[in-house]
C-alpha cells in the first residue's frame, strides 16, 4: 500500500488549496479514505473522511470550508480547502485502513500566512 500526498504550499488567509492523494497497492474503490492533519506541538487530528458509498464527513473545524472527494477510476482522493485560516496550518496526511492495517502517506505541508 502506498499513499502519496501533494498540493500543499503557502497560501494567504482566505485563500484556497487542493490537496491530492495518489493511492496504490490495494483495491481503492473498496476502502474508505480519510484526511488528517498535525500542527506543531499538537496531536494528529481527523479532518475529513469519505466512505465507499454515502456522504463524506467533516470535523466541525472545517465543515463548510473543506470538501473531500474521490475518483475511483484514478485511485485518487482530494481535499479542496477554501477560506483557509492560519489555524489550518499543518502537515496534511492521507490515511487508509486495509485488512485491519493502518497506512499513511508522508504528508504535505500547508501554511496559511500573510
Amino acid at each position: 500500500v502506498q499513499l502519496v500526498e501533494s498540493g500543499g504550499g503557502l497560501v494567504q488567509p482566505g485563500g484556497s488549496l487542493r490537496l491530492s492523494c495518489a493511492a496504490s497497492g490495494f483495491t481503492f474503490s473498496n476502502n474508505a479514505m480519510s484526511w488528517y492533519r498535525q500542527s506543531p506541538g499538537k496531536q494528529r487530528e481527523w479532518v475529513a473522511g469519505i466512505p465507499r458509498f454515502g456522504r463524506p464527513n467533516y470535523a466541525d473545524s472545517v465543515k463548510g470550508r473543506f470538501s473531500i472527494s474521490r475518483d475511483n477510476a484514478k485511485n485518487m482522493v482530494y481535499l479542496q480547502m477554501n477560506s483557509l485560516k492560519p489555524e489550518d496550518t499543518a502537515v496534511y496526511y492521507c490515511r487508509v485502513v486495509v485488512a485491519f492495517s493502518d497506512y499513511w502517506g508522508q504528508g504535505t505541508q500547508v501554511t496559511v500566512s500573510s
